[in-house]
């Protein structure tokens, strides 16, 4: 298992939970073992798929601990450490490192819009506190601020920031990323529909949503694109376009948690604010579920 960085098909697991609110222990575990079985490389707990601003302290560090007992060294385990705070972000990159997670994901502030030097320190501050590889997180559609290509090549520079988990929907971000950052540092895409053409540019894996429904379809997919099996990638690809699409037809993760109780994976329970999928959405999910060949336990 590589602790000093990231390849491959990584998941932004969902959290699954009991009508009562909270944390569904049984269908986690399952979680864990369709992952391992299904060629995930590596699980990133409580991300925003897994519904973070609703998690406390003591639940994601629970859900870590009960992920890596369960994996038993199949997949790595990544958690998110990422707040709007920089002191709220150091104390749990202090507190989760000691968990002895395979690295962690830090997020850029939401909320705050930090300069790209406020990011710089902010970042800085977490390399400092930890003591496992860390993966930056550029999200601007969730955050509002953009981390720029000059940005991470500054903080590649850090010990234990090894990897960037890019969202922007830009090829021409993938390239920049690639131009300016070491070749030993990893970009990740953030994007299920551009990771295929990402890899060709130097991207060298993705953090998936698509992988929460499809492991095994996406993982192949990335492997082979990870071998420039292009026409291969392209195929399988193209069964995964509508799981791609439409697992964001409502706010990530209300659509990805419906497909998985219709897998029989999980419940159908968020945490408010968000609610469970619209009626009128129900249809085009289905349709990408069967397109991915994924049918519907009920």
């Amino acid at each position: 298992m590589v602790r000093n960085g990231f390849s491959g098909t990584y998941v932004a697991i969902v959290t699954p939970m009991l009508a009562g609110g909270g944390v569904d222990w049984l269908a986690w575990d399952r979680l864990i073992d369709f992952h391992a079985d299904n060629g995930t490389d590596g699980v990133i707990v409580g991300g925003t798929t897994g519904e973070s601003p609703t998690l406390g302290d003591a639940e994601l560090r629970e859900l870590v601990l009960q992920a890596q007992r369960r994996a038993a060294g199949r997949v790595q385990i990544l958690a998110g450490a990422g707040t709007n705070s920089t002191a709220g972000t150091v104390s749990k990159v202090l507190e989760l490192s000691v968990l002895g997670v395979d690295g962690l994901l830090l997020a850029t502030p939401a909320y705050n819009k930090p300069t790209q030097e406020g990011l710089y320190q902010h970042y800085a501050a977490a390399a400092a506190a930890s003591s496992v590889p860390l993966m930056l997180y550029n999200v601007p559609g969730r955050t509002a601020v953009d981390m720029l290509p000059a940005t991470v090549a500054r903080l590649a520079a850090l010990p234990h920031i090894v990897a960037i988990k890019e969202a922007v929907a830009s090829l021409d971000r993938i390239r920049e990323l690639r131009a300016v950052c070491p070749p030993q540092f990893q970009i990740l895409s953030g994007d299920d529909p551009t990771v295929r053409e990402a890899m060709a540019l130097g991207a060298c894996g993705v953090v998936s949503v698509t992988a929460n429904v499809a492991p095994a379809l996406m993982s192949r997919m990335i492997a082979a694109a990870g071998r420039c099996e292009t026409a291969l990638a392209a195929e399988l690809d193209a069964r995964l376009a509508g799981l791609h699409q439409h697992l964001f037809v409502e706010a990530n993760p209300i659509p990805v948690k419906w497909a998985m109780a219709r897998m029989g994976l999980i419940g159908d329970t968020l945490r408010l604010p968000l609610t469970e999928l619209s009626p009128h959405c129900h249809a085009v999910v289905l349709d990408a579920m069967r397109q991915a060949d994924i049918t519907p336990a009920s």
